[in-house]
C-alpha cells in the first residue's frame, strides 16, 4: 500500500513553511513512520496541519475554491497566512510501494485575476528507471491550467525521449485539479494511482452524537468521516464477513473497558443494531445508550478492522471522551495495526494528551511549538539524542513531555 514519506506546508494559517519527514528536495530527512503522532500546546498549529490532509483531499473531491470556503475554512484570505502574497503550496513525497521509485506531488493554490482561488501550478514527478542522483522528471506540469502530461507507464524514463509521449494540456476549469481530469483517463496509469490514493484518504470527523443516529437499512462497506452509518457497515460485515465479523467484535469487546460482549440484532424493517453488554445487566444496551467513550473506541477498533482500510487514516485528537487508562492502549493498537500486515494503513494522530505519548517512541512522534512570529516550528523528537537515551532507559515519552522536560529543548 502506498505511504507518505514526507509533507510539506507552506503559506496555510500558522503553517508559514512546515516539513514532516522526507522530501525529494531534503533527502538527509528520516521518512514518516507508518504510525506518525504530532504533539503540542493548544493554539501551535495541530488542528490547522490535521486541516492541511484535509484541505488537499477536499480540492480533489470538490475544487479549491469550494474547499477554501468550507465553514470551518472561511475562504482563501483567512486560510492565507498574515502578510504572506504568496501561494499556498503543498508537497507530499510518497511511494506506491516499498520498492518503488517515490513520486512529489506539487500544488500551488492562488487568487486569480477576478479574486477567486484556482490551481496556479500543479506537478508530479518522478525519477527515471536507475537514476539515483538529480532531479526527478516531471510526468505532469501545469501551470494557469495550461501545460503537458506524458502518457503511459514508461513515459520519460528514457533520458532525451521526452518528447515522443508528451502531449499539450488546457484545463476548461483552473479551479479543478488536473489530476482530478487526467486521473479518470486509461492513457495516465501513474496519474490514476495518485488519484485514487488522494481519494481514498480517510479523516476522522467522528461524532458520538452521529453515531447514535439509526441508520437506515441498506449496507455499506467502509465507515464515513462522521461515524453516523456504523449500523450500515455492521450491516455489510454481517452480511459479507459473518465468521471474521463475530471474531471482530469478541476482539473489540475484548479491548473496551466495562463491555464483556458485543452482538448484533436485526430489526424487522432489516436494519442492523449493534448491542453491547456490560455484564452487570441481564439486557444489552443499544448503541443509542452507550457513552460517548464507548461509541469512540468501538468506531475506531471498527474502522481499524476494516477488510479494506483506506491507505492514510487522519485522527484529530482521539482521546476527548475516552478513559485516560485506554489512551496507552489504543495508541498501540494504531501502531499494530499500521505496521502489522502487508496492505496496512498508515496513520496520522494529533493529540495533546501524555498517557497516549506515553506509548510511542521518539522517531513517531513530533513536536508542534509556535516562534515568536506567530507561525509554526515542527521538530522529530528523536532529533534529541538525550531523550532517545530517556526513553530506552524506560522513562516514558508521555511522561517526559508533562514534565515540560520537551518544551525545554
Amino acid at each position: 500500500m502506498a505511504v507518505i514519506e514526507g509533507f510539506r506546508v507552506q503559506n496555510y494559517r500558522a503553517l508559514r513553511d512546515v516539513t514532516l519527514g522526507k522530501l525529494s528536495s531534503q533527502q538527509a530527512g528520516e521518512p514518516l513512520t507508518p504510525f506518525t503522532v504530532v504533539i503540542g500546546k493548544n493554539g501551535v498549529g495541530k488542528s490547522t496541519l490535521f486541516d492541511a490532509f484535509g484541505f488537499v483531499a477536499d480540492c480533489l473531491s470538490t475544487d479549491v475554491e469550494s474547499a477554501c470556503d468550507v465553514k470551518q475554512r472561511g475562504g482563501f484570505d483567512r486560510l492565507r497566512s498574515m502578510g504572506v502574497d504568496e501561494p499556498i503550496r503543498f508537497e507530499i513525497y510518497y511511494r506506491e510501494a516499498p520498492l518503488e521509485r517515490p513520486i512529489t506531488y506539487e500544488l500551488a493554490i492562488a487568487l486569480d485575476a477576478s479574486g477567486r482561488p484556482f490551481v496556479e501550478s500543479e506537478v508530479l514527478k518522478q525519477r527515471r528507471k536507475g537514476q539515483k542522483h538529480g532531479r526527478p522528471y516531471p510526468f505532469l506540469r501545469l501551470n494557469h491550467g495550461k501545460g503537458m502530461v506524458w502518457a503511459g507507464e514508461e513515459a520519460v524514463e528514457v533520458e532525451s525521449e521526452e518528447d515522443r509521449a508528451q502531449t499539450p494540456v488546457e484545463l476548461t476549469d483552473t479551479r479543478q485539479l488536473g489530476i482530478a481530469t487526467l486521473g479518470t483517463l486509461k492513457e495516465h496509469p501513474r496519474i490514476k494511482r495518485f488519484r485514487d490514493f488522494l481519494k481514498g484518504w480517510y479523516l476522522s470527523y467522528f461524532t458520538p452524537d452521529a453515531a447514535r443516529s439509526l441508520p437506515g437499512a441498506g449496507a455499506q462497506r467502509h465507515l464515513n468521516i462522521h461515524g453516523d452509518n456504523i449500523g450500515n457497515v455492521v450491516q455489510f460485515m454481517e452480511r459479507e464477513h459473518k465468521a471474521r465479523f463475530k471474531a471482530i467484535l469478541e476482539r473489540i469487546a475484548a479491548k473496551i473497558p466495562g463491555i464483556s460482549s458485543i452482538n448484533t440484532h436485526v430489526t424487522e424493517d432489516k436494519r442492523v443494531l449493534l448491542r453491547f453488554n456490560d455484564g452487570a445487566f441481564g439486557a444489552p444496551f443499544f448503541a443509542q445508550q452507550m457513552s460517548d467513550g464507548t461509541l469512540k473506541a468501538f468506531a475506531y477498533l471498527l474502522l481499524l478492522e476494516d477488510p479494506d482500510p483506506p491507505p492514510f487514516i487522519s485522527i484529530e485528537e482521539p482521546e476527548n471522551g475516552l478513559y485516560h487508562k485506554l489512551l496507552e492502549a489504543l495508541a498501540q493498537e494504531f501502531r499494530l495495526h499500521a505496521t502489522g500486515k502487508k496492505n496496512a494503513p498508515q496513520i496520522f494522530v494529533t493529540t495533546h494528551q501524555p498517557h497516549f505519548v506515553d506509548a510511542l517512541a521518539p522517531e513517531e512522534v513530533w513536536i508542534l511549538e509556535k516562534g515568536r512570529d506567530g507561525y509554526s516550528t515542527v521538530r522529530r523528537v528523536s532529533e534529541w539524542i538525550d531523550v532517545k537515551n530517556l526513553v530506552a532507559e524506560g522513562l516514558p515519552l508521555g511522561g517526559l513531555w508533562y514534565s515540560d522536560y520537551l518544551d525545554a529543548r
